[in-house]
């Protein structure tokens, strides 16, 4: 059973589970800490499945998708400590990518002009 959640209903449950511990969120620079922690924690994984360095026999079972599961929840820590709307900031990087970046990469053939040759 799929449960699809938006990026303010993730942060909504982030912010319900941290409500609940005195020590509430941490600071900034402790958040940043963490999020640099579980991206090497991410990095390692993917080299271990993608790259060239294998598991050792005696490391722990992790995989890419709850490393970055990790890394999503401290990035929306951070961003509820800092009282950031995530899809705000989604919003904003798109919008430089389609305006700012739009012809910074090579574009695959545009389906609708595809189309219209065929018909």
């Amino acid at each position: 059973m799929e449960n699809h959640k938006t990026i303010q209903q993730m942060q909504a449950e982030v912010d319900q589970y941290i409500g609940q511990f005195k020590e509430g969120y941490f600071s900034p620079l402790a958040m940043l800490a963490r999020l640099t922690e579980e991206l090497g924690e991410l990095a390692r994984e993917v080299n271990h499945y993608h790259g060239e360095k294998p598991k050792k026999t005696t490391e722990d079972e992790n995989t890419v998708e709850e490393e970055l599961g990790d890394m999503l929840f401290v990035l929306i820590c951070f961003a509820n400590s800092l009282g950031i709307d995530l899809q705000n900031s989604h919003d904003l990087v798109m919008h430089k990518f389609t305006t700012r970046d739009k012809d910074r990469w090579t574009k695959k053939e545009d389906q609708t002009e595809g189309e219209s040759k065929n018909e």
